[in-house]
């Protein structure tokens, strides 16, 4: 069934993959299959569990939260979501209100529009929208939200680093850096840059949790100001699926989801009992093989599936520069090694220097979602989950050429199964194309919270992977 162009972005408009063939035969026969998720915070996860997931107090407290760093006063269903792990949420809003709201290098229309043109990287309209209508609020400069080519050439200069930045932040440069602040009535102060590059990192990221949380649009009656959400070219009826029976969806050979449990904390505790330690030269080799076999983690099987195509084009140039595996570039680009340069030792003082406690506020929020626990797995308790937490941190980092010498590279092919890796390298990289079969393909029995708690996880760490080669860059321009 091919779409019909004047249907696209409508709820009933999709094409049938065909791994759905079969189960619609089904279907025929009288046989129950899954029903659209359409409503709710999210595609992904039934709203009954984010409600029952948030009792009164919760949600009370959640209400002071946004009440506090927000404008609107209100729960959005990124901040529904998000609150799933209202520690985190909290670290996370101070975050984002210090960026948007508070005295800074940049006025708040710079901020909302460098907003606008890092989430239209990825086509997130849900993004998009929701700073077009505070920039509409602050009321100047509207005509900019016409287009990049109604905006300031100032702004239009961030197009470089913000695509390198979105999508192969190791290639940036000193003289990236050093293109915006030579003088010139265009030019950026380092501390204007900074706040820059910490709202493109930041959006970026937050990207990927809306997409990997399969965020929906917000319903809103006055849409005259709207972007479109998500237009759709191969909508398939397995994404929209709100069913407990989700096997007939599933990708061939998973194993059951009972005994992948299972086999995940027996590997756990092997890899927790183990003594001996690798030597530094078998760690760097478990690195390199890691990195390379990245290259084979692929959506393939997810091909004919959900690609997303949002009208925000616009707001992007070169929208045909997207990520490409650090592994397989051809420029000889050495990787990047966090003891010569990490959060802790060097981009922490850096951006706090520049950019007044922004740092200390980053800091709090990576800490937060690293520490983040309630000791439990799925329907175990009392479990230790920080080798898990790392290996999920690291691998991230890892796709991005950042290695860690002290971090043993094999616990993440021992811990982080094919179709999490999947999931995790389409989220980091190219998060427009996740699906909600993606979403349901791994981790089975791991409650809808654990994997919210994933999707955080890898927007920290992809957003520090983006901090890192940005004020490296800028710490190499200054000396």
């Amino acid at each position: 069934m091919n779409v019909n162009p004047e249907s696209i972005g409508s709820s009933n408009s999709y094409q049938i993959c065909n791994n759905c063939q079969k189960v619609l035969r089904k279907k025929e026969k009288g046989m129950r299959i899954p029903r659209p998720l359409t409503s709710g915070p999210s595609a992904f996860i039934p709203e009954k569990e984010i409600l029952e997931a948030t009792p009164v107090d919760m949600h009370t407290n959640l209400l002071l939260l946004v009440g506090d760093y927000s404008s609107s006063g209100q729960l959005n269903h990124l901040t529904q979501v998000m609150g799933l792990h209202p520690q985190y949420l909290e670290s996370f809003l101070r975050c984002q209100f210090y960026l948007l709201r508070i005295d800074g290098p940049l006025p708040q229309h710079y901020r909302h529009y460098i907003a606008i043109m890092a989430a239209a990287r990825h086509q997130c309209s849900f993004l998009v929208n929701m700073h077009v209508h505070e920039f509409l609020q602050i009321g100047m400069c509207l005509e900019w939200l016409n287009g990049l080519d109604f905006a300031p050439q100032r702004l239009r200069n961030l197009n470089e680093i913000n695509k390198i930045l979105a999508h192969r932040p190791w290639l940036i440069t000193k003289e990236h850096i050093q293109k915006l602040v030579k003088t010139g009535e265009n030019s950026w102060s380092l501390a204007e840059l900074v706040h820059a590059v910490v709202l493109l990192a930041h959006f970026h990221a937050l990207a990927s949790f809306v997409f990997g949380s399969g965020i929906n649009p917000e319903v809103d009656a006055d849409a005259s100001n709207r972007f479109q959400d998500v237009a759709v070219n191969n909508f398939c009826v397995c994404d929209l699926a709100n069913d407990n029976n989700l096997e007939d969806f599933l990708l061939p050979g998973m194993v059951d989801s009972v005994s992948e449990l299972e086999a995940l904390m027996e590997r756990m505790k092997r890899l927790q009992e183990e003594e001996e330690e690798a030597s530094q030269e078998e760690m760097a080799t478990r690195f390199e093989k890691e990195k390379e076999e990245s290259l084979l983690v692929t959506s393939g099987a997810f091909e004919d599936e959900i690609v997303p195509v949002s009208n925000v084009s616009r707001f992007v140039s070169d929208p045909t520069f997207g990520y490409q595996d650090f592994a397989r570039r051809e420029d000889n680009l050495p990787t990047f090694r966090a003891q010569d340069f990490s959060w802790d030792d060097h981009g922490f003082s850096l951006v706090n220097r520049l950019y007044s406690d922004i740092g200390h506020m980053l800091d709090e929020k990576f800490r937060t979602v690293s520490n983040l626990t309630y000791y439990n797995m799925a329907t175990h308790e009392d479990i230790d989950t920080t080798m898990l937490r790392r290996a999920l941190f690291n691998y991230v980092h890892c796709m991005f050429g950042i290695k860690y010498d002290d971090y043993d590279y094999g616990e993440v092919n021992q811990l982080l199964e094919r179709s999490l890796k999947v999931y995790i390298k389409t989220v980091t990289c190219y998060p427009e194309r996740t699906t909600r079969r993606m979403y349901d393909s791994y981790w089975r029995q791991f409650r809808h919270s654990e994997k919210v708690h994933v999707n955080l996880l890898l927007m920290e760490a992809r957003m520090q992977a983006e901090l890192l080669y940005a004020l490296r860059a800028i710490t190499h321009y200054m000396t």
